[in-house]
């Protein structure tokens, strides 16, 4: 192999092939390189690395590298970058200077890569970015989790020099990173962007009038939002209206307070919501106007004492109810869910009198429809069946419809008095 398809890759992390620390292995199966920082014996192993799809960067600090960023790289390697096979590149565990990151990623306009993930990085400075102005990069995904960066405000013309590429991503994942907000002019930036996951930050009721702004990511498709700071349902349901193509959103483990009377509309392309463990007791929120079409709707681990109408959801095809304090499966309504595929209830509180039992057994004989059935339902009650399998709960005609028994047989006993009672008095009358 040539030297320079060695500092090729080594150009893919930003360092110089005379300064090269660290340790690769190359699992061969997965086409996945794995290259530490912090084990300084061997960096010529990454030769092996060179037929990787993903090549992978960890543990190091990279300040030292930072003059690589004004090096000028002759058009023998630029050609080489583009017979490369690396499609995706993780950095993770790594301190990055902002001004070596923005030369590297200039270098992935050259390849094949897709896409770019960092994790548990922290991005040191802040760098101009103008070198990418009007640059379209290959890479569609971008992932960023648990990193440390300087504030987005105020760099404006930071995002202007790379939006001709960001116009054009399609996935952006920022995840535990303190995000508070995302600045409007941002927002309007992502035009194509279709998944957006911004889950386990710090985005409250009142960032949300900036960061989904009128303009901001009318694209998008699905939009997670778990596990922030989000209080309001009608505040949610008001900032993201205008984000007219929504398919998915999650807004899971945020203690939500519903406001019965709101009359926010969410918009009807809504086809999955994910409101588990919000804290909600009862479902009369505005929920998508045409609930039609709403075909997956995940309520677990809220404060639910009973399901939902089944009539607001005819098309719903999965429903998630599990952790709740329902008492009672309604199957004939239930049933009337034509499209329902998958019921998840267990969990609950389940009254395993002999209507209650039965309405769940039979609901968990219809095929598949119940894949926590049955070690995740138990009775609550009456206490002779309390931590009873709801399955084992004898439910036949005789034991759950005793009057069936009773009635007839008081019956029985009332004729025979009446009986007994006209043949006493025709003997009486004949004996006279």
């Amino acid at each position: 192999m040539h030297i320079t398809q060695l500092f090729v890759v080594i150009l893919l992390i930003g360092l110089k092939l005379s300064e090269v620390v660290g340790d690769c292995s190359f699992n061969k199966s997965q086409s996945h390189c794995t290259c530490s920082l912090l084990d300084l014996e061997n960096g010529g192993n990454l030769f092996q690395c060179l037929p990787a799809f993903v090549f992978e960067l960890r543990g190091g600090n990279l300040e030292k590298y930072v003059g690589f960023a004004s090096s000028t790289v002759n058009q023998q390697v630029l050609d080489i970058l583009q017979t490369l096979q690396v499609t995706k590149i993780v950095f993770g565990d790594l301190l990055v200077p902002e001004v070596l990151l923005a030369a590297v990623m200039k270098f992935t306009y050259y390849m094949r890569i897709t896409d770019i993930e960092f994790e548990s990085c922290t991005f040191l400075g802040n760098a101009s970015w103008f070198q990418m102005d009007r640059l379209i990069l290959p890479v569609s995904s971008l992932r960023f989790h648990n990193v440390t960066s300087a504030s987005l405000a105020d760099r404006d013309k930071d995002f202007a020099h790379l939006s001709r590429w960001l116009e054009t991503l399609q996935n952006l994942t920022v995840t535990q990173s303190q995000v508070t907000y995302i600045p409007c002019s941002i927002g309007k930036v992502f035009r194509t962007l279709r998944y957006l996951d911004v889950s386990e930050n710090h985005l409250q009721d009142q960032s949300m009038r900036p960061s989904f702004c009128q303009g901001a990511f009318p694209q998008l498709q699905v939009l997670k939002l778990h596990r922030n700071n989000l209080s309001s349902f009608y505040t949610m349901c008001e900032m993201l209206h205008q984000l007219e193509k929504l398919v998915h959103l999650d807004v899971s483990q945020n203690d939500l307070l519903a406001i019965p009377s709101s009359s926010c509309q969410w918009q009807p392309s809504l086809l999955i919501l994910n409101l588990s463990t919000t804290g909600l007791d009862h479902i009369t929120l505005p929920l998508p106007p045409n609930v039609e079409v709403l075909d997956k709707l995940h309520l677990s681990n809220n404060r639910l004492h009973a399901v939902p109408s089944a009539k607001n959801y005819p098309a719903l095809e999965v429903l998630s109810l599990d952790g709740n304090l329902i008492s009672y499966l309604p199957r004939d309504e239930l049933q009337s869910l034509r499209h329902l595929q998958s019921l998840r209830a267990g969990r609950n509180l389940y009254n395993c009198s002999c209507a209650g039992a039965s309405e769940i057994q039979a609901l968990a004989s219809m095929e598949s429809l119940m894949p926590d059935w049955p070690q995740d339902y138990t009775c609550e009650s009456p206490s002779h069946y309390q931590g009873t399998l709801v399955k084992n709960v004898p439910a036949s005609v005789l034991q759950c419809n005793k009057a069936i028994v009773i009635i007839p047989v008081t019956v029985l006993l009332v004729l025979s008095c009446l009986a007994g009672i006209i043949c006493f008095a025709r003997r009486k009358a004949w004996s006279g």
